[in-house]
């Protein structure tokens, strides 16, 4: 089992910035992919970004270049920096982890809310 704990959501400014955080803890040595999702009001709940265990990443077209997906495996820890902010980035935003055996693990989420 895996257990995900995200932090770091709140209310900011159009323009602003702001990093997630997820805290891992369990079987992390069976992820082989990170990766933080959002559910934006009334929406399905899409890929943002993720990378694989080899620290190769992928990106939503909507965030390229204003996202960006690292994890520190010393800390068991994996952050979502996220810039230049749009009020079309509002959204729970949850982290993810695909386990080699095809398990999905998600946090509770965080919620982001990006005023104009």
């Amino acid at each position: 089992q895996v257990q995900l704990m995200e932090s770091g959501g709140g209310v900011v400014q159009a323009g602003g910035s702001l990093r997630l955080s997820c805290s891992a803890s369990g079987s992390i040595r069976s992820i082989n992919r990170w990766g933080w999702y959002r559910q934006g009001p009334g929406k399905q709940r899409d890929l943002v970004a993720h990378m694989w265990s080899g620290g190769s990443t992928e990106y939503a077209d909507s965030v390229k270049g204003r996202f960006t997906i690292s994890r520190d495996n010393a800390k068991n820890m994996v952050y979502l920096q996220m810039n230049s902010l749009k009020p079309e980035d509002t959204a729970v935003y949850y982290c993810h982890g695909l386990s080699s055996m095809h398990f999905n693990y998600w946090g509770q989420g965080t919620q982001v809310t990006v005023s104009s």
